[in-house]
This record gives C-alpha cells, sequence and structure tokens, in this order.
C-alpha cells in the first residue's frame, strides 16, 4: 500500500537533522504545495552504476545530506555483508569544490566509519582521478567520489567505484541499490561528522599527484561563473580562454572540466580557433603512445579500448601497428572493467577513450583522466612541434593515412520516455525491409544491443552485452558510414552519433550532412515531430554547425 503524503513528509522531518532542507520541507508543507512535495518525496533518487546525481534539495528524490547518509549506509552495509573479506582494506572518499560537496563526503565517512570500515579521507577539495587513484595506492576495498561532473552549479553527486579501481557495474549497482533500500533509516550516530578524524594521507598522495599543477591553480569557485554550463564540450565554454590567448598571442587551449576528469583542446589555425573533438584527441593521444610501443613492448600483447559511439579511426590505427582493438559499450564504467580483463589475460593496456573527451590511462587509474590527459597531450604537441607540425597538421597527417573521418554528435530532447520508446518501435519496424535502404544509403549491418540481434554475426547475436533497459541502434552503411542513435541513461535526450570516412573533407561532410538530413526526414519527424534538436540542421550547400 503506498504511503500517504502527509506521512512521507512527516518521515523526512523525522529523519532529517539539517537545518536548511528541513526548513525547506516544513515551508513546502505550511504552503501545501502538494505537486512539489509529491515529486520531492515520492520517488527516491536512482541509485546506478553511475552513483547518485541530481539537484540539490529537500526532498528523497534529491541530492541532500539524508540521501547521502542513506546511500553511504547502504553500500557500507553491502561491503561489510557481501564482500567481508575486502572491508578493513577501507574506502577512499573525495570530493569536489562544489556546494555542499565536503558536508556529503563527511557525512559518508562518518557512515563508514559506523560499519567499522576504515577510511581514507580526502578532506581538501580534490579532482575524480585521485579517487581511483587512490584506491589503487591503498589499495582498498571502494571508493566515494563527492561530484557532480560536468553538471549545473545547483546539482551534485555521488560516484562509487570498487576495489579494482572502475567505477561499479551491474549487477553490483543493483545489489548495492537494494541494500540502500534496507538501510534507510538513518543510525543515531548518523549525523556526527565532527567525530571524523583526519588521517593525513591525502596530502601524500597530492604531492605525488598534483603539486605541479596545484601551483598555476586559482581557488576553484563552485558557482562557475565564467561559463554558462561546465562542459567543454559545449559550444563557448572555451570563448573567454580564446579572448585570453588572443591578448597573449597563444595558439594552443587545454581545458579541463570542474572535476578535472575531462580534456578539451582548441588550436589556433589560419588565424581562427579550431576546437578539436574528443575524437580528435583520442586518436591524436593514440598516435603518440602507439610511437612509444613500438619502441618498449610487444604490440600484438598491447590493447586500446574505444566505446560503440566513439571514431572507428582508432581501430585502423591499432590493426596497422598490430595492436589488440576492444570496443566496448558507452562509460568508462566498461571500459575500466574491460581493460581490467585484459591486463588478467595478459595484455598492457596503455590507453582508451570515448567521444564525450574523456581519455583513460589504465597505469594511472582506471577511469577518465584529465590532468594525466593533458600532460601526456603537452609531451606529445612538443614532440609534434619539434618535428614541425602544429597539432592540426598533425591530425591531418594521420588523415592522410588513415582516411578522412568526420563525425557529428548531436540530440533531440525527449519530452518523456514514452515518446523516445514510440521513436524506437518506429525505428525497428524497418528493420526487415527487403530493400534495406536508409535515404540514398544501403544498410550494411544492423546491430540491435535493446533486442539482442546483429545482422552480421553468425547467429545474429551481438558481441557487446544486451540491455533491454535502454535504446541503442547501430547502423552501417555503404561509403564509409556508421551511426548510432541511443536513449540517454541519466539525461531527457535521444543521442545521434554519426561518422563517415573519405577520401578528402568535402566528401566526408557530405555523408554526414545526407545521414543528419535523413536521420531527421525518415526517423525523428514522422514518429516523433515534438522532439527538439539542440543544433542547427544541415545546410543544403553540405556544411554543418559545429562540425570539425
Amino acid at each position: 500500500m503506498e504511503d500517504s503524503l502527509s506521512s512521507l513528509v512527516q518521515t523526512w522531518l523525522d529523519w532529517d537533522q539539517d537545518p536548511t532542507t528541513r526548513l525547506e520541507m516544513e515551508t513546502l508543507r505550511a504552503s501545501d504545495d502538494t505537486d512539489e512535495l509529491e515529486k520531492r518525496l515520492r520517488r527516491r533518487i536512482d541509485f546506478g552504476t553511475a552513483g547518485l546525481r541530481g539537484r540539490m534539495a529537500a526532498g528523497f528524490s534529491c541530492m541532500n545530506c539524508l540521501t547521502v547518509i542513506q546511500a553511504s549506509q547502504g553500500l557500507a552495509k553491502y561491503i561489510r555483508t557481501r564482500h567481508p573479506e575486502i572491508a578493513a582494506a577501507g574506502v577512499v572518499i573525495g570530493h569536489d569544490a562544489r556546494h555542499n560537496s565536503a558536508k556529503f563526503a563527511s557525512l559518508a565517512a562518518n557512515a563508514f566509519l559506523n560499519e567499522r570500515i576504515p577510511v581514507w579521507h580526502y578532506q581538501e577539495e580534490s579532482p575524480t582521478p585521485l579517487v581511483p587513484f587512490g584506491i589503487g595506492h591503498f589499495k582498498a576495498a571502494a571508493g566515494i567520489m563527492v561530484t557532480a561532473s560536468h553538471n549545473p552549479a545547483e546539482d551534485n553527486g555521488y560516484k562509487v567505484y570498487f576495489n579494482n579501481g572502475a567505477q561499479i557495474n551491474t549487477p553490483m549497482d543493483m545489489e548495492i541499490a537494494q541494500s540502500i533500500r534496507e538501510n534507510l533509516k538513518p543510525r543515531e550516530t548518523a549525523w556526527a561528522i565532527n567525530d571524523i578524524v583526519p588521517t593525513g594521507l591525502y596530502q601524500q598522495v597530492l604531492s605525488d599527484y598534483i603539486s605541479q599543477v596545484s601551483k598555476y591553480a586559482e581557488k576553484p569557485d563552485p558557482d562557475f561563473p565564467t561559463v554558462k554550463f561546465p562542459n567543454p564540450e559545449e559550444a563557448g565554454a572555451l570563448d573567454l580562454a580564446m579572448q585570453t590567448a588572443d591578448q597573449g598571442e597563444m595558439t594552443l587551449i587545454i581545458a579541463n572540466d570542474p572535476d578535472a576528469d575531462r580534456f578539451a583542446v582548441a588550436e589556433k589555425v589560419d588565424g581562427k580557433w579550431f576546437t578539436l573533438t574528443g575524437n580528435h584527441v583520442g586518436v591524436l593521444l593514440a598516435s603518440h603512445i602507439f610511437d612509444s610501443i613500438e619502441a618498449t613492448q610487444d604490440p600484438s600483447r598491447t590493447a586500446v579500448l574505444t566505446t560503440a559511439v566513439s571514431s572507428g579511426m582508432i581501430q585502423k590505427m591499432a590493426a596497422a601497428r598490430g595492436v589488440h582493438f576492444v570496443e566496448t559499450l558507452t562509460g568508462f564504467k566498461w571500459m575500466g572493467n574491460v581493460a581490467r580483463k585484459l591486463e588478467e589475460d595478459g595484455y598492457t593496456v596503455p590507453f582508451a577513450y570515448e567521444e564525450a573527451l574523456g581519455y583513460m590511462f589504465p597505469s594511472v587509474c582506471y577511469d577518465k583522466d584529465g590532468i594525466t590527459a593533458a600532460m601526456v597531450f603537452l609531451a606529445a604537441e612538443a614532440k609534434w612541434r619539434a618535428q614541425g607540425l602544429t597539432v592540426h597538421a598533425k591530425l591531418q597527417q594521420l588523415f592522410s593515412e588513415f582516411g578522412h573521418h568526420e563525425t557529428l554528435n548531436n540530440y533531440f530532447r525527449s519530452p518523456n520516455s514514452e515518446l523516445t520508446m514510440q521513436l524506437f518501435r518506429g525505428i525497428r519496424g524497418g528493420r526487415h525491409l527487403a530493400e534495406r535502404k536508409f535515404g540514398s544509403f544501403q544498410i550494411l549491418r544492423w546491430r540491435d544491443l535493446t533486442e539482442g540481434y546483429d545482422s552480421e554475426t553468425p547467429d545474429n547475436k551481438p558481441d557487446l552485452p544486451v540491455d533491454s533497459s535502454s535504446q541503442m541502434l547501430t547502423l552501417w552503411l555503404n561509403g564509409g558510414v556508421r551511426f548510432t542513435i541511443r536513449g540517454s541513461g541519466t539525461e531527457p535526450k535521444v543521442k545521434v552519433y554519426i561518422e563517415s570516412c573519405g577520401s578528402s573533407r568535402e566528401e566526408a561532410v557530405k555523408a554526414v550532412c545526407d545521414i543528419w538530413l535523413t536521420v531527421m526526414t525518415e526517423w525523428i519527424q514522422p514518429f516523433t515531430p515534438s522532439m527538439t534538436c539542440s543544433k542547427e540542421l544541415p545546410t543544403s550547400s553540405g556544411h554543418i554547425l559545429n562540425i570539425n
């Protein structure tokens, strides 16, 4: 039987001891704001492979002290009961510079201490990569990073890693979620954050990892006043950096997001700023790493990874060097764990990347690491400069060798999940069409990771894991074109990833334009005309806004 709204409000007030969120809830109750109370209390914030992430506010559906305590109690109990052999190794806990991050981290630490699990608590603000790095450094059982990464300033999150240094994955996330549901009531000592004793070990890790970087860093501002959205992928995020670089006559910009796990690059080319995509940076880093591999290790026992929605160019580069290539599903929860498995099988894994400005160097940590990416990229840029090559010139050199690859990553805003399902049902209805056509293109291969179908494999089963709870389709077309359409797992979006490979930029751009227009006219508009696009449409002349 469903709880009444009044009982949900009372439960919240019985459990919450944070003055700010208590007042917020009492104000909502006094104003009889039923709709807002239902939104805040009826449904709990989801715990998944990304941990927790959401707006900071009072209520079970939001990020706040109480939901952080509940998540921490559940995770601590899970480690104590399901993995007692590693519980004594402790957990690493870090936080970024966002509002409430330090408080959330302290409350999380307290929950583990209450379960007699030691804590390596980074009490200073730290970048995300220091948590997975710290798990290996301290041989810890797990790690927690309090951050919402590139989300807006009003959000926060709770990212969980296990003892292998990689983000948790299915089915562990569901097991932890169940443990959280079983441990919702705060313990009597849950709010006693002043009892936490500093370990002092963070300074040791900090000095090894970011001592040089910190000399050049200003104090982080959790309001992110210099950008509209603190994600270097977003258009305009580097505008102020470009203005500053212009004033100093600089030609290269590097940037991280607020928690330093993403890395972006822009270079001035022929008097104009050229912002590299994540795929551009990924293949440039791979090229530099492949050069190093040839001199130091057996390429055939070396593996690199990227995701199903990232460029296929790295696969060609790996094949040319005799390096093993592996494709995974999207996200470092997959690449981190697959890299671990490859290492267990005897491979060296120096590098992995995804198109969303994420780069992993497993010898440092099993998650995206913007700090290491910056250091490696600058070392590579110095080498290319000594060879008389700019970053852009090196990229064109790679295009000449492996084909000119163009990508367009875009998304549509979907008002609700039913509309998204309607779209994918309509798309799947065309899978068995006899002519196997998509606009002017011929469909060569169709892979559906939701229903578990791949037209190319002998048994029509895909090699990648199938997830019936998510939507993801990939089509390979003639003319060197591949594209994926999938529903976002964290946002109300349908994402489209298009890549073409041609003998010239013009040829590749035209193919990407044609595919984008065909997606719009044959899939989006007929089934879900109310979806809105994030970017302008390609023009009839064949140029695309923001394509690089």
